[in-house]
């Protein structure tokens, strides 16, 4: 398999098994299930990072983002296809809905004054709750540390 060839497959597993167990796989779960060497994995997830299609946590190299999902808890928590999950950002929160193609319900908070915020999107509309999205940076910025931004 070429180098192009394994990074579409690594990419695709991930989403795959992530939506299938509701988690982010480990680094050896998309080993194991592409009977590929750890290591090849590794690299195909370092080459994928660096194309920003994921981010990896910096010491481990586990998986931290494969977008618009979160592999750790945020403050955008949604409910979607019957799991719970999270964005590292408004924008991903509605994303995650919309990329499976389900109802979702996002739960979050307003950042200047705590105030709790819901809202239930459908077929890519709001369809209860009410908000503002705030996006502070211009999009050109957000790769700049995508994960603080």
């Amino acid at each position: 398999m070429d180098i192009e060839a394994l990074d579409k497959a690594v990419r695709l597993k991930v989403y795959e098994l992530l939506l299938a167990a509701g988690s982010m796989p480990r680094v050896q779960d998309v080993s194991d299930s592409l009977g590929q060497p750890i290591d090849v994995v590794g690299q195909a997830l370092a080459r994928l990072s660096k194309k920003r299609s994921l981010v990896l946590m910096p010491q481990s190299g586990e998986i931290l983002l494969a977008n618009p999902w979160s592999a750790v808890p945020t403050q955008f928590s949604v409910k979607a296809g019957g799991k719970d999950w999270y964005g590292i950002c408004i924008w991903d929160a509605l994303a995650i809905p919309a990329a499976m193609g389900a109802p979702g319900r996002v739960t979050t908070s307003c950042a200047c004054c705590g105030e709790a915020m819901s809202i239930e999107v459908d077929g890519g509309r709001m369809v209860s709750g009410s908000g503002v999205v705030h996006i502070g940076l211009p999009a050109k910025q957000w790769w700049d540390d995508i994960v603080f931004t």
